[in-house]
């Protein structure tokens, strides 16, 4: 089995405290992952929420920012190179941005999105600031809309540990992985208790697997601009090994047919791995 293959394999996260290991049934059908620069790990699933790299006795409110893109056929290497740098290093120049990862979407996806950027800020005010600032707007005018033709912006107010590494997504386990972007529009009619126990249900079995997922927020769909989907959710895995088992496994596909299709009128699941593209300020 693949989960065999990989906990055979490869040192341990060390600071993650296996106390209790158990196996995802996992069926996998996953095509054209990008492990680039993605290096082998050893998974174990474990089913204690305590096993979390990060404590948990303490929240602290984030906004997440997501953009997906539709880059025209003609970008070259060179102009991909040149928005990436561009998106990613404005976090150097902007207030109130407290993270980036962006990059080339792997999987194709029914709305054709070629390229993701999520960021992070602190309030849904510094969202706003973030919209208007001059040196932002010249960005998208001079290096992100010659080169696509299309994009999707999306916000939401979430929680995350209040501790530095995981609200600033630093350390050794944010430098490499998979980010799983899934947006949903739920049916008007779920709106409330249901989609609150849909998602409710998600998070609950993300975290009882801390050794595939670093972390994973979602929430509502605050941008009055952009009301295409109306929720979020973000989770960062370990490794498209780790996303491969995660999403191939029968408690995950157990909550999506339970919780999630019944209630959904359009979904829309995209992914893309983690490489840090800009080093120097643009």
């Amino acid at each position: 089995m693949l989960l065999e293959a990989l906990t055979s394999t490869a040192p341990s996260f060390p600071s993650f405290r296996r106390q209790c290991p158990t196996t995802l049934s996992c069926h996998v059908s996953f095509d054209g992952l990008n492990t680039r620069r993605n290096p082998t790990m050893k998974v174990t699933a474990c089913s204690k929420v305590e096993s979390s790299s990060f404590p948990l006795e303490k929240k602290r409110k984030v906004v997440e920012h997501l953009c997906l893109l539709k880059a025209k056929q003609v970008l070259s290497d060179k102009d991909e190179k040149d928005m990436l740098d561009y998106l990613y290093t404005s976090q150097y120049q902007m207030r109130g941005i407290v993270a980036v990862s962006l990059g080339r979407i792997s999987n194709d996806n029914v709305e054709n999105y070629t390229h993701a950027v999520f960021m992070r800020f602190q309030t849904k005010a510094d969202v706003t600031k973030f919209y208007e600032n001059p040196f932002y707007s010249k960005v998208l005018k001079e290096h992100v809309m010659p080169y696509c033709h299309d994009l999707v912006n999306v916000d939401y107010e979430s929680e995350v540990e209040d501790d530095m590494l995981p609200i600033f997504r630093k350390g050794e386990e944010f430098n490499y992985g998979v980010e799983f972007v899934h947006l949903f529009a739920f049916d008007d009619s779920a709106l409330g208790a249901p989609v609150e126990d849909a998602l409710a249900s998600l998070e609950k079995l993300r975290k009882e697997f801390p050794s595939l997922i670093v972390q994973s927020t979602q929430g509502s769909n605050f941008n009055l601009s952009s009301k295409e989907y109306t929720h979020a959710v973000v989770t960062r895995f370990r490794s498209s090994e780790a996303f491969e088992i995660f999403l191939g496994s029968t408690e995950y596909r157990d909550v999506w047919r339970s919780k999630f299709e019944r209630i959904i009128r359009k979904t829309l699941p995209i992914h893309f791995s983690v490489d840090p593209v800009g080093k120097e300020v643009m």
